[in-house]
């Protein structure tokens, strides 16, 4: 019986936390033996910081979907993927896994969608918990992971303050997913 460690909080959300988020998670995953990570990253800026920390480490960058703030607009400027993957970074451009067409359903129709229900559900944790299941399950679909336990970081609005220990999931098997770790996430949301 292991009687694990306790997890960090953050008293409040946010970009404030990038740094410490990433260099817990990444001692984290040396400590477990994992070599995967998946953060969270819209322009490329918490990729970049996560290649200095994580060292050895596969990344999978996942940003959003071109058209999510404008349409038919990256988030994420073209130069910057290049460059990112030039670094060996995966980056994995997606249709949100937990929103996707239903949330464009929602917009229209009235009632009750299960996935935007999944999706508030993991918020009780925090908005960074809903992200790094989400982002978790987006490299998964894309190919970028090979299914064992990876870090899985994401942030509330930027930067990153959630990491998790994940074992990933395709969306079509995404409650064969697990939470195994909280690393760090902020207290309050």
């Amino acid at each position: 019986m292991s009687m694990g460690t306790l997890f960090t909080h953050f008293e409040e959300p946010g970009t404030v936390n990038t740094q410490q988020t990433l260099e817990f998670a990444c001692d984290r995953g040396k400590e477990l033996g994992l070599n995967e990570v998946v953060i969270a990253s819209t322009t490329g800026e918490t990729a970049y910081k996560a290649m200095e920390i994580f060292k050895g480490f596969k990344i999978t960058a996942v940003t959003y979907h071109c058209g999510f703030r404008e349409p038919f607009q990256k988030t994420m400027k073209e130069d910057v993927k290049k460059d990112l993957e030039a670094e060996g970074v995966r980056v994995v451009q997606a249709s949100h896994a937990l929103s996707g067409v239903e949330r464009s359903i929602a917009k229209k129709y009235t009632g009750s969608y299960p996935v935007l229900l999944i999706a508030d559900t993991l918020r009780l944790l925090g908005h960074g918990t809903k992200v790094a299941v989400e982002i978790a399950v987006m490299a998964a679909d894309a190919g970028t992971l090979t299914g064992s336990d990876i870090i899985s970081i994401g942030g509330t609005s930027r930067g990153a303050d959630t990491a998790l220990v994940v074992k990933p999931a395709h969306q079509s098997n995404f409650f064969d997913l697990r939470i195994r770790e909280i690393i760090c996430k902020p207290r309050k949301f």
